[in-house]
């Protein structure tokens, strides 16, 4: 066994001590709000997947499931949380946001194969589910959807070619509804009103065949 064959399976099982040390602490916590010892292992366990997906993708250029960021967690800053590159963040009890922050996120794609894409949202339903057939584009995509996370990190599948994308920050005065939702029109939820205040922009590029 290699040395680093040996400190992939090293970070490995401090993932599963880790998650044993978590669901430890979450039973014994008897669901209690803001529990500091079910934090502690909450971040125990994020940091023990951060490393062992960042040294198997190094060791061996593979990936996991695991979507998550190195938290870090100083006990002397106060109480307050902290993540990498930022400032402490305080609760929002105490630092209320007048207005409602809305992200909007659009990701285009192109399908090298419809019939692939039909193929692949079939399999990707759970068993027992529909038997109605896929029949667009547009369901297929969110059978995928709906078949994960509903995140757009779902649609990373080959029968989907990844194109540039947008993320936009805004401001607005009132939060999305159902009512509101089933009300307007197709385009309404993503449609800036007047009152709207765009604070941030982030262009997404397409990965190139280099990267």
């Amino acid at each position: 066994m290699s040395d680093r064959t040996a400190e992939v399976e090293a970070a490995l099982e401090r993932v599963i001590a880790a998650a044993r040390d978590h669901l430890a602490v979450v039973a014994a916590s008897n669901g209690e709000p803001n529990d500091e010892a079910v934090w502690r292992a909450y971040v125990a366990l994020n940091n023990a997947a951060y490393d062992y997906d960042r040294l198997l993708s190094s060791v061996y250029d593979e990936v996991t499931p695991f979507d998550v960021e190195k938290i870090v967690d100083d006990a002397g800053n106060g109480g307050l949380l902290m993540t990498p590159e930022s400032e402490p963040v305080a609760p929002a009890e105490t630092d209320p946001h007048p207005r409602v922050v809305s992200v909007r996120q659009r990701r285009d794609y192109r399908v090298p194969s419809v019939a692939a894409l039909l193929r692949l949202a079939r399999e990707a339903r759970p068993a027992g589910g529909d038997d109605e057939p896929v029949g667009s584009v547009g369901e297929a995509i969110i059978e995928l959807l709906e078949a994960g996370d509903g995140s757009l990190g779902m649609l990373d599948v080959p029968e989907l070619e990844p194109l540039d994308g947008v993320v936009m920050v805004t401001e607005v005065d009132a939060a999305l509804t159902a009512e509101a939702l089933d009300e307007g029109g197709a385009d309404d939820p993503f449609r800036l009103a007047p009152g709207d205040t765009v604070l941030a922009r982030l262009h997404e590029h397409a990965p190139t065949d280099e990267e």
